[in-house]
């Protein structure tokens, strides 16, 4: 997927995550998704080159960035928690929408079980 593709299907897939709400705290360059009031995604445009920033567990983020070229350390972002995908032929959009599906579930891991319980469906 190059790096256009890889936006628009985040943007769209994030979407029908259940809660999600799309803002732009940081301007409108820097689309940004939210669950429980917590950051799992953000999208952007660095040097050029559309960008998608995800919240992943530790133990995956240095595996990630070893099995996937196109996924580096978080731009910008804690590198033990955050990873960036770019355009590469190593990402597909069932990739792309399982690290958006792990990024949704890091949040809602760490919120309170209360808000755990009315986030998850089923």
């Amino acid at each position: 997927m190059n790096g256009e593709a890889i936006v628009k299907h985040a943007h769209q897939f994030a979407l029908e995550l259940p809660f999600t709400e799309q803002t732009w705290p940081f301007g409108p360059e820097y689309d940004v998704y939210r669950v429980g009031g917590k950051i799992f995604m953000i999208a952007m445009i660095l040097r050029g080159n559309p960008i998608v920033n995800l919240k992943a567990k530790p133990d995956n983020v240095l595996l990630h960035q070893e099995i996937y070229k196109s996924v580096g350390p978080g731009y910008h972002m804690n590198k033990k928690h955050w990873i960036t995908v770019s355009g590469g032929e190593d990402i597909s959009p069932e990739l792309l929408s399982g690290l958006i599906t792990d990024s949704w579930h890091c949040v809602v891991d760490k919120l309170p079980k209360r808000d755990q319980k009315r986030l998850r469906p089923g």
